[in-house]
Order: structure tokens, then sequence, then C-alpha cells
């Protein structure tokens, strides 16, 4: 089969599309032909070597995609050769064929295209648990989101807008704010403006109920933007390491920083099958709608992991075998 692959780090100019073996599937997993693979940061970060990576070389990168059944393992049930499945966390999905185990094939509804599975599974969920788990958002909560324009950025506004809050979008660039007002947020604001007091200030001076802090640099500001009585939650560092956070100040402020992890929640296929099913839902009834991906063929991954470097995209990325 087919797969991108490569034997050393580096930049995107290390990834080959060359044949290798077909994966032997083990009594508890299925063979998928795949035919949408979700391309993230975290591709980035192994393919530079400074990210937890599965196997040895030849690695195959990817995470996230969407397929069909090819065959079954001697131990599976509940899933048929045809069925529509997709996955959020198992490991070389850049390949024609990946070995899922069972506990991680996740039903596709008809109504939703593999597509659209692949662009929305990993976001979606993370998307899912924090705005169910990690704060649980309620009618009228006013919501900060950083990054309001990424994939998970666009998936929080609009989760956040079905349960009621208001989302005030972060982002870096008008274009980008556009398609945060496109998503469902009622004001955007750019980093390199004096985003803070905009913030305030559209708060009467009070704070937002929460904020979804994805940046990591910007910690303390999210803070300072926060209602006495309000959360903070951690869940990324796209733009640098945190300042250390003084316990003094939560306690001064009874302000809460909570983290989160979207592996600490995915801890089971009745866990990933029942959020699943409710962001699949929400896609259905037409309250939570992907945008559009930008697709490349697999073959083409060099130049899909630059497009992805440059923070050009506004969407989700795709690679088709």
């Amino acid at each position: 089969m087919k797969a991108l692959v490569f034997n050393t780090f580096g930049g995107p100019n290390v990834l080959e599309y060359t044949e290798i073996g077909r994966p032997v599937i083990r009594p508890d997993e299925v063979l998928v032909k795949m035919k949408a693979i979700g391309l993230n940061f975290a591709d980035i970060y192994r393919r530079k070597g400074n990210y937890h990576l599965a196997g040895e070389p030849p690695y195959i990168l990817g995470y996230e995609g969407a397929g069909i059944v090819e065959k079954i393992g001697a131990n599976v049930g509940g899933i048929k050769v045809g069925d529509r499945i997709a996955f959020a966390d198992v490991p070389y999905a850049n390949a024609e064929l990946t070995a899922v185990p069972f506990e991680k094939a996740i039903p596709v509804p008809e109504q939703i295209s593999l597509n659209d599975a692949a662009s929305v599974l990993l976001q979606g969920l993370t998307a899912h648990y924090l705005t169910r788990d990690s704060y649980a958002v309620k009618e009228n909560d006013v919501v900060l989101v950083h990054a309001a324009a990424g994939g998970v950025g666009q998936l929080l506004i609009q989760i956040v807008n079905l349960l009621g809050g208001k989302v005030i979008g972060l982002t870096s660039s008008s274009e980008k704010a556009a398609a945060a007002k496109e998503a469902g947020a009622e004001k955007v604001y750019l980093y390199q403006d004096d985003w803070k007091s905009q913030v305030l200030e559209s708060t009467n001076g009070k704070g937002v109920d929460v904020v979804y802090e994805s940046v990591g640099s910007t910690l303390s500001d999210s803070f300072e933007v926060t209602r006495v009585g309000g959360t903070v939650v951690f869940y990324g560092m796209a733009g640098g390491d945190p300042a250390l956070v003084d316990p003094r100040m939560l306690m001064d402020t009874s302000k809460t920083l909570t983290g989160g992890d979207l592996w600490n929640v995915l801890t089971s296929r009745e866990e990933r099958v029942i959020r699943s099913r409710e962001l699949f839902r929400w896609m259905e009834e037409g309250k939570v709608r992907v945008a559009a991906p930008t697709i490349f063929a697999l073959k083409d991954g060099q130049e899909a992991h630059r497009y992805l470097e440059s923070r050009k995209s506004t969407g989700k990325i795709l690679l088709i075998p």
C-alpha cells in the first residue's frame, strides 16, 4: 500500500510518499480503507521530533480519519465489512489502510460524509468536552474564545451558541475575524489591538464568565479579562508556554484555573460513541456546521504541511489517499 512516511526528523521535505507493507490486524482490530485523513499541528510537532510519536522509522503520521471497514479481527463484534467508521486517536493514519482498535472505531451516520467525519472528530470532541466538562456553558454565559477562527475555535463558537452562551472571539487578522463572525461570534477583536480593554469595555468592566485559552503565552491576560469568580480553561499553548499562575491571585479573586486534555476524556468506546453521537446529531440538525476543508492528495503531504505551518488556513486540512 501507499503511505506518507519519513525516516528522519525535519521540515516538510522529509516526507515521502512510498510503498510499504499492509498492516496486519490483531484480533481486536479492524482494517480500514482510508477515505479522508485529518491533518493537525500535532503531526507537524511529531515530524519535527518534539512530540510523542508511535513506532520506529519509517514513521507514519496521522491520528485522525475516516473510511470503510475492509476486514474484521476475530474478536470484533458489532462492526461488519463495509461499515463507515471514523477515529480521533489511532496512529499510522497517513496511509491507504489503517489498523483501528475496536474501542476507537466510531460509527459514522449515513447523513454525515466521511470528509466531515474526518474534519470534525478531533476538534469537535475537544470542543465538546471543553463546553460540557471543563466548564459547563450555561444560558447567557459570556465566553471568550482564543484563536476563534481555528478549527476548535469555530466549533467552540457554535457549541457555546447552541448551549445559550454568547461568544467574544480573538484572532490575528481581519480575514480570520470574518470567519469567526461567520461561525457565530458576537464580537471579534484582534490580538494586535488593545483587546483586553476591548473585552472589558464590552462586558461593562465586569469581565467574561469563562475563557477558553489555547495560546498559552496569553494566560495572564486571560485572567485579567475574567470576572471575579470566573474560570479560565487552559487546553493549549500554540503561542508558547504560559507564565506561572500565583495561587494567591486565584484566592483573592475567587477565579478558577482548570486544564483540559481530550485523552483524559476519551477513556472508553462508550465515551467515544456517546460524545460523537451528540456531535453528529448537532451536525445533522444544522446546529453545528463544519467549514469546507482544504483538501490535498496524500501524495502531496509536503505541500499540505507547508500550508498548515503558514497559518493561513482557517478550517480543517484533509489528506485524501
